[in-house]
């Protein structure tokens, strides 16, 4: 997807500056520096926004996202796709995020890495 961490408005160094900066109290803003969302540099995609909540996970995921970076079946073989796949897995895992399994059958046209990101949220790269 090769998104970006969104900056902050108003020339604010971080997300936690300008939330302060708002009257936001320090205790309702956790740690680190408060980015939760991220965009497309180009302004194409959607702004991806991660709400934060107190709660751990104890079940599954409430979405689950399928990363599709391989391309269509008609625009580029298995072969193709299946590097494509392995190298944004591979890209993500030097990133924090962790391989699960490979979903991929004989036979079957289809290919994807099950990933989870560093706090265990499950995802696929297709």
């Amino acid at each position: 997807m090769r998104y970006v961490v969104e900056p902050p408005p108003g020339g604010a160094g971080t997300w936690r500056e300008h939330w302060l900066r708002l009257g936001v109290p320090e205790e309702e803003l956790g740690e680190g520096d408060c980015a939760d969302s991220i965009v497309d540099p180009e302004g194409c995609g959607p702004r991806i926004w991660f709400q934060q909540v107190p709660e751990g996970k104890v079940v599954k995921n409430r979405f689950h996202l399928d990363v599709q970076v391989g391309g269509r079946r008609e625009e580029a073989p298995l072969e193709v796709r299946r590097a494509r796949v392995d190298a944004e897995a591979e890209r993500l895992v030097e990133a924090g995020a962790s391989v699960v399994r490979v979903l991929a059958q004989p036979g079957m046209d289809h290919y994807a890495v099950a990933m989870l990101d560093p706090e265990g949220n499950e995802f696929d790269i297709v």
